[in-house]
This record gives C-alpha cells, sequence and structure tokens, in this order.
C-alpha cells in the first residue's frame, strides 16, 4: 500500500541552493531574460529577450507612446505595463525615446506593443522566480 505524500512546505523536487532567491525576478524584471540567464537556461532567456527587446523596439519605431503619467484608468494600466519593461522603460524615459502623443494609426499599435513587451517580461521574471524556488520544473 502506497503512503501518501505529505507536504513539508518545500516542492518536491525543489533546488537545495543557497542565495537570494528573488534575485532572478529582479533580474529577470530589470533586464530581459536575465532571470533565465542568472538559473542558466540560456536558451530560453536569449529567447525572452530576443523578443521583448524587439517588441519594444518595433513600438518604439512605429511612434508608439510611452506612459509617463495616468490621467485616467487607461493610462494607469498604459504606465503599469511600460514599467513591466524595466531598464528598458526607464533609459527610454531619460532619452526622451517614445512619442507624446499617438497622432497616427501605427502609433497606436505601437504602444501596445511596448504595452504587451512590458507585460511579457514580467511573466518571464515570474517564470524564471517559479523555476528558481522549484514550484516548475526546469
Amino acid at each position: 500500500m502506497a503512503t501518501p505524500h505529505i507536504r513539508t512546505g518545500a516542492a518536491p523536487n525543489s533546488p537545495a541552493r543557497g542565495g537570494f532567491v528573488y534575485l532572478p525576478l529582479l533580474a529577470g524584471w530589470l533586464v530581459p531574460g536575465a532571470g533565465h540567464f542568472v538559473l542558466g537556461k540560456w536558451g530560453r532567456g536569449a529567447l525572452l529577450a530576443v523578443s521583448i527587446i524587439g517588441m519594444f523596439a518595433l513600438g518604439l519605431g512605429m511612434n508608439g507612446k510611452i506612459y509617463a503619467n495616468a490621467h485616467d484608468i487607461l493610462d494607469l494600466l498604459g504606465l503599469v505595463g511600460d514599467l513591466g519593461n524595466g531598464l528598458l522603460y526607464f533609459v527610454s524615459r531619460a532619452l526622451s525615446l517614445g512619442a507624446d502623443q499617438v497622432q497616427v494609426t501605427t502609433g497606436d499599435y505601437g504602444s501596445r506593443f511596448i504595452v504587451v513587451a512590458g507585460l511579457l517580461n514580467v511573466i518571464a521574471a515570474v517564470d524564471a522566480h517559479n523555476i528558481r524556488t522549484g514550484r516548475k520544473a526546469a
């Protein structure tokens, strides 16, 4: 007769590594793909970095807006999505990249590309954190 598995607080296949458990999360948010690079997942990290940076660059190339403040709920959601890009957001704001106002149709699409890149970056950072803590199999 099989005995039931008793949870001890840690995942059954959790890595037994010491160190700062939030490093992949913070690194992944600041620099796209860096959370996976910290874990040695070079292929996954490179794919995420190319995808997120590419979407961000395409959004800028389409004259997308980078949100700086929020006047209504939709602007607030755009700002939160843009902040998900980490250092890409802060560097682009410091260099005054992106449109102040969307004046062409492609600029609206570009703004969405930038927001989605930020949301994808947050998902990737959380994925790296889950791999680090053992909640997700590598």
